[in-house]
């Protein structure tokens, strides 16, 4: 009995020994965990701001771009942090590491077509082939660009309708931006009569474009005949103006060429072919939408 007595005791002093030196041994690694989960969130918040106001003064870099790289820096710093922790209880990091390599290799296959926009989002907000508040023009969509997303952009529509167009479908397609640059050129031509006074309609077109002060003088425009048809002879005026102005004066010229040529019917044009306006690639404008700025 007192032998039994004897190795009870002594087997209960090892445990609470071991208990002692195991509580000793991981109470260090929790007060070193806490710690570095502390510096670790601390050293995340203070590296992501720092990065948030760098890119903010470089141009270029959209506000939407900039909150992405620097919440992807955060959670990175984070996940490095929360492996580091784990390495102090003795766990496998390289296993969670290969894990989440997995994981992340899964769920980008799964959303292939969501990366792809977000891909493409960045590439606008990069490049900046429009901005907000400009109209744009794409073989699938048109209208003013009111915000830029990482995964679609915003548009208004010419007639007051409301787009949304993922971003991958504007990286992929060829974009015209109307409002980019600030002078726009315009192309209006009338058909005059081989009988009638070719000179006379050149000199009336180019009064009326040198009468409207929106018309620029550089580049001065300019009359040419631009093709001999059948019957008539094609008389082109060609005139820049500003952009904001170009839609206005565009309709406002169609409406003066017709009034000038009632008033005096020499020289008039075809009434078959005083009507629209051309732009510079040859598309009647009034195919399109006003492109002014919402």
């Amino acid at each position: 009995m007192e032998q039994q007595a004897a190795d009870v005791l002594l087997a209960t002093q090892t445990a609470l020994s071991q208990a002692s030196a195991l509580a000793v041994q991981y109470s260090f690694s929790v007060l070193g965990a806490v710690i570095l989960l502390v510096l670790g969130w601390a050293l995340a918040g203070f590296t992501s701001r720092w990065a948030y106001e760098g890119l903010s003064r470089v141009h270029g870099i959209d506000e939407t771009l900039a909150r992405f790289f620097t919440n992807v820096l955060r959670y990175a710093l984070l996940i490095l942090v929360f492996i580091t922790v784990l390495g102090q209880f003795g766990v496998q990091t390289a296993s969670i590491i290969a894990t989440l390599g997995a994981a992340g290799l899964a769920i980008g296959l799964a959303l292939q077509g969501t990366l792809q926009n977000i891909a493409a989002g960045i590439m606008l907000l990069i490049l900046r082939p429009f901005r907000v508040g400009e109209y744009i023009e794409t073989s699938s969509v048109a209208g003013t660009v009111r915000e830029i997303g990482l995964f679609a952009t915003e548009l208004k529509t010419g007639d007051g309708l409301y787009r949304l167009a993922p971003n991958s479908t504007l990286w992929n397609t060829p974009i015209t931006n109307f409002s980019r640059e600030p002078t726009r050129r315009n192309e209006l031509k009338i058909s005059v009569a081989y009988e009638d006074d070719i000179d006379l309609a050149m000199e009336r077109l180019m009064n009326l474009a040198k009468a409207d002060s929106r018309v620029l003088t550089s580049p001065a425009p300019c009359v040419f005949i631009d093709s001999l048809g059948d019957g008539t002879i094609s008389v082109a005026l060609r005139y820049w103006a500003k952009t904001g102005d170009w839609w206005l004066v565009s309709r406002d010229m169609v409406k003066r060429v017709k009034l000038a040529f009632d008033d005096n019917p020499d020289a008039a044009p075809d009434a078959s072919d005083a009507a629209p306006a051309k732009t510079s690639n040859g598309k009647a404008t009034a195919e399109k939408p006003t492109p002014t700025r919402q």
